[in-house]
């Protein structure tokens, strides 16, 4: 298990005036620092200890979400409404409903 795979992210944090690193896979977990560079460390310091942790206790590790695999498929439930609005738009565009969800959702 490499957790550089997993997926990092480095903010200012105004509240507390300094950088705080962040991961997805863990969103539970943080690192604040006085530089970016030493929050992203810290955040996959943390990250390496916390898997080695779970690992030590046969506890499920999450999976990067890099490494996981998409099938480009999700439903979502919308009110009728909506559902009958976006049909009529996507008829009078010559596209399927399915394209036009598609675009909207990438816009």
């Amino acid at each position: 298990m490499n957790t550089l795979h997993y997926t990092y992210r480095v903010t200012w944090s105004p509240e507390d005036q300094e950088y705080i690193g962040l991961c997805a896979e863990f969103a539970s977990l943080s690192w604040l620092a006085k530089s970016p560079e030493k929050a992203l460390k810290g955040i996959q310091k943390i990250v390496a200890d916390v898997v080695t942790d779970l690992q030590v206790s046969g506890e499920p590790v999450p999976v990067a979400l890099a490494e996981k695999s998409y099938s480009g498929e999700f439903r979502v439930r919308i009110p009728p409404l909506l559902h009958r609005n976006l049909a009529l738009m996507a008829a009078e565009q010559g596209v399927s409903l399915n394209r036009l969800a598609s675009a909207k959702l990438a816009a």
